[in-house]
């Protein structure tokens, strides 16, 4: 199997768990949109940290964040790091200080390495401030949805230029 990338559009951030539940119900059975509302549920987080908790909660089947998982969230948005959620969409560069735009598009990839599991499936990201892609894995269900079982998104990457003393 070769790498394949698929784009996946949202045409915007849902901002209450309602719209985003409604959009996950719609998207649920495709693993690659599973992927990509991870993003958008990890971008709410900067100004509505509870709800950007219930999308993830929602991406997460049954199982939901440990205090763990929600403690290392709240690490991870520390010292201003709103854009590295962001840096994963098309066009959204250290340069240009993570600007996105609407559509919202997220380059989804599958690899060789992608349905090594029976079950899960593990698609990787770029980020527009790395230089490597970061990955969610997701576990498919009995009832054919795909749901969040971990996410590899918030590591660091390059600071907006903006930030750059020295740029």
């Amino acid at each position: 199997m070769s790498n394949r990338v698929v784009e996946v559009v949202l045409e915007r951030i849902p901002e209450s768990v309602e719209a985003f539940k409604m959009l996950l119900e719609e998207k649920q059975e495709n693993e690659f949109e599973v992927a990509a509302l991870t993003v958008a549920a990890l971008c709410v987080y900067p100004k509505d940290k509870q709800a950007s908790l219930d999308m993830l909660n929602a991406l997460r089947g049954p199982r939901e964040l440990s205090q763990f998982d929600i403690q290392f969230i709240r690490d991870r948005f520390m010292d201003g790091k709103d854009y590295v959620p962001r840096s994963y969409f098309k066009g959204a560069t250290p340069e240009n200080d993570y600007t996105v735009s609407e559509p919202y598009i997220v380059a989804v990839e599958e690899n060789p390495y992608t349905r090594e599991q029976e079950g899960y499936s593990k698609l990787f990201l770029k980020s527009g401030g790395a230089d490597s892609p970061r990955y969610v894995q997701l576990r498919l269900a009995k009832n054919g949805r795909w749901y969040l079982w971990e996410q590899f998104l918030l590591s660091d990457i390059r600071p907006p230029e903006s930030t750059n003393f020295w740029a």
